[in-house]
């Protein structure tokens, strides 16, 4: 299979039309041949976005992002402070 990378909102869309299938009787292969990803994909999508609609899935993945600026903020700041620590005890 060709590797794609998805939007937290076509995830979604998938599962949902994955799991229509499913209850319609399809077997799990068919389902993820049709959707064209692997069972892994499947199940991580299935953890990760199970109860959610698209617009929950989008709002998750702008946290994430925001979360991982702010986490990358918080370390050149700690950083900043322990240079100016030096200085100001002369090791430098």
């Amino acid at each position: 299979m060709k590797r794609h990378r998805h939007t937290p909102e076509q995830a979604v869309r998938k599962l949902r039309e994955g799991e229509r299938m499913l209850n319609e009787g399809t077997d799990l292969t068919e389902v993820l041949r049709h959707l064209e990803i692997a069972e892994s994909t499947w199940n991580r999508w299935r953890n990760r976005f199970g109860g959610m609609n698209a617009s929950q899935a989008k709002r998750l993945k702008e946290l994430e992002t925001e979360n991982a600026r702010l986490k990358k903020l918080l370390a050149e700041a700690e950083l900043d402070k322990a240079m100016l620590r030096e200085l100001a005890e002369g090791k430098w």
